[in-house]
């Protein structure tokens, strides 16, 4: 059955205000901070945290950290205990740290989000657990979408194709801001391109994420021009450009103990 969804309301604008009235501070959409919002709420159980500030997936889960407030020189040096002297760690955003920390890799990305996609399930589509892993790990060490882990299934769902018992292509759920899910690892084998598996795979991933409630959003390089025409030709919308970024701690002592919980 197909499931259709009204596009989301545009935020409204700041009201007026007369010549010298501060302006009103602009509250931070839960999508500039995903990761930080995932590990707060709904992947809770797959964050280790420091000192209230900062928080990243377990090392199985996911690669990413995050900070709850990149402006606050204490949320870095929270994020610094997780990573450890020298340590990196991946991030996502328009961040510029303090001195002392290193970039050590960056790109440009967009966050696309859903505003009129056709989510339906797929008929083909089955689900992956544990046991696909190795074969899902296979997929996407050919076909290289973005960062896959041994645990990263945990996060969501995962929807497959197969052909002869191959498995061919992929989608699932990774990043859950509240009120949100992000579509991730969508990938297919280079000899079954062209037949829209990854379309029926991500309309069906969709479907899943408005039965519950979410709305779907998903990432992808700002260099792949081929992928962004297509999540806007069925129903995405471009919302922020962030940056993908990776950062070296500076190295020194430890200073605030990181928990798992």
């Amino acid at each position: 059955m197909t499931t259709t969804t009204p596009t989301p309301a545009p935020t409204p604008a700041p009201a007026p205000t007369s010549p010298g009235t501060p302006a009103a501070p602009v509250t931070p959409h839960v999508l500039d901070n995903p990761a930080w919002a995932s590990l707060s709420g709904p992947h809770a159980e797959f964050a280790v945290r420091a000192g209230g500030l900062a928080a990243r997936y377990a090392a199985d889960v996911a690669v990413f950290s995050a900070i709850a407030d990149p402006a606050d020189p204490r949320s870095w040096d929270a994020l610094r205990s997780l990573a450890g002297p020298d340590g990196v760690v991946s991030l996502s955003g328009v961040l510029t740290p303090p001195p002392g920390w290193e970039t050590v890799w960056s790109a440009r990305g967009v966050q696309l989000v859903d505003t009129s996609l056709r989510a339906e399930p797929s008929p083909e589509a089955v689900r992956l657990g544990p046991a696909d892993v190795p074969e899902m790990l296979e997929l996407i060490g050919l076909t290289k979408p973005g960062p896959f882990l041994p645990r990263t299934i945990d996060l969501g769902t995962y929807l497959g194709i197969r052909h002869r018992g191959r498995l061919v292509a992929m989608a699932g759920e990774r990043l859950r801001p509240p009120g949100w899910t992000e579509i991730s690892a969508v990938c297919t084998h280079p000899g079954f391109r062209g037949r829209g598996l990854a379309t029926r795979l991500v309309r069906a991933v969709a479907a899943g994420i408005r039965d519950r409630g979410d709305v779907p959003f998903l990432h992808t390089a700002a260099e792949n021009t081929g992928a962004i025409r297509l999540y806007e030709s069925i129903g995405f919308t471009v919302r922020h450009r962030p940056f993908f970024l990776a950062f070296r701690a500076p190295g020194g002592t430890d200073h605030i103990a990181a928990t798992r919980i």
